[in-house]
């Protein structure tokens, strides 16, 4: 039986509106009031797996999910052992540097050698300032990370921005774009090659859904 992972929280209802729309009704998760993280298509021809969206890639990189929806930000970040096969064009935003608005820095290349940068995506985080050769300390941090420069534990942050308005409401600008993030279709690599439970027709038809629907 073909399983999908399916990441919790604003990719959610856009995954579901797409499976339905090549015949694989997961609704079911979207119901408050239910807490079940595993549930079967009525056709009885899939089932599903609602985690956290940085897991997504884990479930399908060690065959527990032979499909899966995760945004480019998380597959960026951990560089999962996956076959990345289709932009499915929502869940739009952008890794960014912020600065507090009173800050003198406009431009990352500006901010102070050895001075801290607080993010969760460390590993993005940490390769982009290596790439502008600025040495820095990336602080992990996996809450409110708007929280680092106001406290003044960290000059900037790197985080997720989609309309901007945390940043404006904590008094943070964004000052640079690391790169911009969609939701993409993953698969098991070896599950895709021997086209395990149809998932190439799953594909095919995830592939064309995501153009009718731009």
């Amino acid at each position: 039986m073909l399983t999908v992972a399916l990441p919790k929280g604003a990719l959610l209802t856009d995954s579901i509106r797409l499976l339905r729309a090549v015949g694989l009704d997961f609704s079911a998760f979207l119901d408050s009031s239910n807490r079940q993280l595993q549930i079967q298509d009525p056709t009885g021809t899939a089932k599903a797996l609602l985690v956290r969206a940085q897991d997504v890639p884990v479930y399908v990189e060690y065959g527990q999910a032979q499909l899966g929806v995760v945004g480019y930000d998380v597959l960026r970040e951990k560089n999962p052992k996956v076959a990345n096969l289709a932009d499915l064009k929502f869940g739009r935003c952008r890794l960014s540097v912020a600065v507090r608005e009173s800050s003198p820095y406009r431009r990352p290349v500006e901010l102070p050698a050895h001075g801290r940068v607080a993010s969760k995506f460390v590993h993005c985080a940490r390769e982009y300032f290596h790439s502008l050769d600025l040495p820095v300390e990336i602080v992990p941090l996996y809450g409110s990370v708007e929280l680092g420069p106001i406290t003044g534990m960290s000059e900037a942050i790197v985080d997720l921005v989609s309309t901007g308005r945390t940043l404006r409401e904590n008094g943070l600008i964004e000052i640079a774009v690391l790169f911009e993030s969609t939701a993409q279709l993953i698969a098991h690599p070896l599950s895709y090659r021997l086209n395990t439970d149809g998932i190439g027709d799953v594909i095919l038809q995830l592939r064309a859904a995501t153009l009718a629907a731009v």
